[in-house]
């Protein structure tokens, strides 16, 4: 079940202001219809009539609701870290990520998305995980999920470590069977076990081509780099079908010509995006577990995340943000700022 943390109704700042309350958080029993074409969607409030510091801290200020009923998409937290193999502290991502999103405005001009004009979008607060169990949070997450995606809602989550990827995946190919993947990472997440565990944030890709929840010729994993206990640690990926793309082949060139033919490799068919925030060069994004040396800029995040645009994405989410090592907070802002373009990646958005 999804638990809210907000302790009253997430309301807008008022008359004139543009939001509306969410009938889902204020009156749990009542179910929403899908918004009809013409109806008024939700709406970030403006800055430019709403403080940035006003306001529950929802995801970009949207409102908060209990249920997906009605929604096109939703944002929804996955506080979780109790797979990590390093630096904790991802279980705080999901707040400091709402937090530094009060930066982000309702439109796209560099690539002329409209997704509130399109897309009916809410947050649903967080999935109300065990810290003290990864086997039952996983049971808890992907239940959670499936009511998500059942309800014709594509969810963009905020993390936590990258375990939470695998029991997303399995209610996604509850729905739409093995999906295609786009990982961006420093690493590939495919280790069969650590210390006796196969369950644990070096592991849900392995734990997913275990159980048939990826189509595996419709994998591509981007950023990948560190050292190794072995010459050939991308064995394993490759003779899956995962296509690896190594940092280093990406340093210091655009990645527009390479999303060219990853989007052909996607064949139209349904994909999720992961995106590990230790992608990036640690001088970006510092706040996180397992920082790597020599990794993508946010520059290239953005031709990533863009370079989707026009593709079937089912579900996105972005993993491991640290807030302790994110002292400035600039790690959870580049990381609202992603979920921002990947929310204008989604299909039905309109660009103008």
């Amino acid at each position: 079940m999804l638990r809210l943390l907000a302790s009253g109704c997430a309301r807008g700042p008022g008359p004139g202001v543009g939001a509306r309350p969410v009938a889902g958080l204020c009156h749990p029993g009542l179910r929403q219809s899908r918004q009809a074409s013409d109806a008024p969607r939700n709406q970030p409030p403006s800055p430019e009539l709403v403080a940035r510091s006003v306001g529950v801290c929802s995801m970009m200020r949207l409102p908060v609701q209990t249920s997906p009923e009605g929604l096109d998409a939703a944002f929804i937290g996955v506080p979780l870290d109790t797979g990590t193999s390093n630096r904790p502290g991802a279980r705080f991502g999901p707040r400091r990520i709402r937090e530094e999103s009060v930066m982000l405005r309702t439109v796209n001009p560099s690539t002329g998305a409209l997704p509130f004009q399109s897309l009916m979008v809410a947050d649903l607060g967080d999935v109300n995980v065990n810290l003290y169990n990864l086997q039952d949070s996983c049971r808890r997450i992907q239940e959670a999920y499936e009511k998500i995606v059942a309800a014709g809602c594509i969810p963009l989550t905020l993390g936590g470590d990258h375990t939470i990827t695998y029991p997303i995946l399995q209610a996604m190919a509850k729905k739409h069977g093995p999906v295609g993947l786009l990982h961006v990472d420093a690493h590939t997440d495919t280790t069969d076990k650590a210390l006796g565990e196969k369950l644990y944030h070096g592991a849900p890709f392995r734990r997913c081509v275990d159980e048939g929840l990826l189509d595996c010729k419709r994998v591509a994993q981007i950023g990948i780099r560190g050292y190794s206990t072995t010459l050939d640690p991308y064995r394993y990926n490759r003779s899956q079908g995962f296509r690896v793309v190594l940092a280093e082949d990406c340093w210091m060139k655009s990645l527009v010509p390479l999303m060219a033919e990853i989007r052909q490799q996607m064949e139209g068919k349904p994909i999720y995006i992961s995106f590990d925030i230790d992608a990036l060069d640690p001088a970006y994004a510092p706040g996180t577990g397992t920082p790597e040396i020599a990794g993508l800029t946010p520059s290239q995040a953005l031709e990533i995340i863009r370079g989707c645009q026009g593709l079937n994405v089912v579900g996105c989410d972005l993993v491991e943000v640290s807030p302790p090592y994110d002292l400035s907070g600039n790690t959870a802002l580049l990381a609202a700022n992603l979920l921002f373009e990947m929310l204008c990646a989604l299909p039905k958005v309109t660009t103008v």
